[in-house]
């Protein structure tokens, strides 16, 4: 397995480990990835989670305990996912980052006009979550997500571990190859925290004004940005 030490980092070396250990760790465990990235990339590597779980961070604590975990708290959360994050810097071995927009939501409205999520949500979401997690990001060199390739077709070949072209960091997917069941199972067997809207009708969970419950049949992710064709906010594409 190529490490760190192993790659000359001014001339495209973190992208070259990365693409190498997507190929390595395919088959790998999601411990056995976080466990490679810890000991890859020590403090400069973080867990990223929008708090609709904790199986990522709570893996991550198991590789490395004290990960830091990074929260983006867009100001249109939902009470419960400002609980889950709480509950989860409470009670897990971990250091909970909360990231916020340069703006208010007021200030927000004040300069864009209200709404802005309804009439431009590519805009929102560009302001109050992509431009701050690539500020939070900047201390390291790689990030762990919850991506998960059966959550919709844009996210089916999502590797394991692959380099972050906009970001120009290494991008950790370590339950990329895991179900539903699969989550269900861990969460079950571990007791790790869930956003209580998950027992609600809501199979992903993102900014309130922004998400509704799903219906039989529909795919998870249906319910974020329903009829407007927008399926990610830009964290990820």
């Amino acid at each position: 397995m190529t490490t760190i030490q192993d790659v000359d980092l001014t001339t495209g070396g973190l992208k070259e480990l990365a693409e190498q250990a997507g190929r390595d760790l395919e088959d790998a465990t999601a411990l056995e990835i976080l466990t490679w990235a810890a000991e890859t990339f020590g403090k400069k590597f973080a867990v990223t989670s929008s708090m609709e779980d904790a199986v990522v961070a709570h893996l991550a604590s198991r590789a490395f305990p004290g990960v830091d975990v990074v929260f983006l708290d867009t100001g249109y959360h939902f009470e419960e996912t400002i609980g889950t994050r709480d509950a989860v810097e409470a009670v897990m071995d971990v250091k909970v980052i909360t990231l916020t927009p340069r703006q208010s939501v007021a200030e927000q409205d004040a300069e864009y006009g209200p709404k802005l999520h309804d009439r431009d949500p590519d805009l929102c979401c560009s302001l109050r979550k992509v431009k701050p997690l690539e500020k939070g990001l900047t201390a390291y060199d790689a990030w762990a997500t919850g991506l998960r390739r059966d959550e919709s077709p844009t996210r089916a070949n999502t590797p394991v571990v692959g380099w972050d072209e906009k970001r120009q960091k290494v991008k950790v997917s370590p339950i990329a190859r895991w179900t539903q069941d699969d989550v269900d199972a861990y969460v079950l067997e571990h007791g790790v925290l869930t956003n209580p809207l998950l027992m609600d009708g809501y199979t992903s969970v993102g900014c309130a004004p922004c998400t509704r419950r799903v219906v039989e049949g529909e795919d998870a992710r249906a319910g974020r940005w329903a009829g407007r064709g927008k399926t990610e906010c830009g964290l990820h594409s």
